[in-house]
């Protein structure tokens, strides 16, 4: 379960107990469509008592996510980035979430002291950074990261669905299921779908042919 041990020995090692740890994950990197999603989340107090349901998102329920997305958000200063297709495209997925991280944690107007990452490889920021593995199951300001950031995109990809509903968007969020792949052969591709990802790219070719 996570919790605030890593936030705390941040603290304790920097000498500082009142600095800003901001956690980060983000969201959408393997989906063929719409964009990738940062959210940057650090909390306004280390209460041990907050963290008991909060976890990676991927392994909560919708209705429980959004539960925890509501007791969270007013107790974090928190801020959402997006890197939109365009940019995936013209930069690649790692890169393109970089760039979204980084405009998360700007949208925060906050003097952040440390950044923790989900992952095993930190973004070039500004401030000291650190990347954790599997850090949705560790830190609860990484875990926060990863639940309001799932809840953002996952309306995003809703509110396209009104627009495309033939993909399914509302049920996959963008995602290669059996069922958005047949939608891709059978009705092409959207300005949402990411080009230089191999179902899109290969469909592309399908229809130029």
């Amino acid at each position: 379960m996570p919790d605030f041990s890593i936030e705390n020995e941040i603290s304790k090692s920097i000498n500082n107990k009142n600095c800003i740890i901001v956690g980060v994950d983000e969201v959408g990197y393997g989906s063929l469509a719409g964009p990738v999603v940062s959210a940057a989340v650090f909390f306004l107090k280390h209460d041990n008592h907050i963290t008991y349901n909060i976890k990676d998102s991927k392994k909560l329920t919708p209705k429980k996510r959004l539960e925890i997305y509501n007791i969270i958000t007013p107790i974090t200063k928190w801020s959402i980035g997006l890197a939109d297709i365009h940019e995936i495209d013209q930069y690649n997925i790692l890169n393109a979430t970089h760039i979204a991280m980084q405009r998360a944690l700007s949208g925060l107007n906050s003097n952040i002291d440390y950044v923790i990452v989900d992952g095993n490889k930190a973004p070039d920021l500004p401030w000291n950074t650190k990347a954790i593995i599997d850090g949705d199951n560790i830190s609860v300001s990484i875990a926060a990261a990863s639940i309001i950031a799932k809840v953002t995109r996952d309306r995003l990809m809703e509110t396209l669905h009104v627009q495309y509903p033939q993909y399914d968007w509302n049920k996959n969020k963008g995602y290669g299921t059996k069922h958005h792949l047949e939608s891709l052969y059978k009705y092409g591709k959207t300005i949402h779908h990411r080009n230089t990802f191999a179902p899109v790219s290969e469909i592309t070719k399908l229809y130029n042919e």
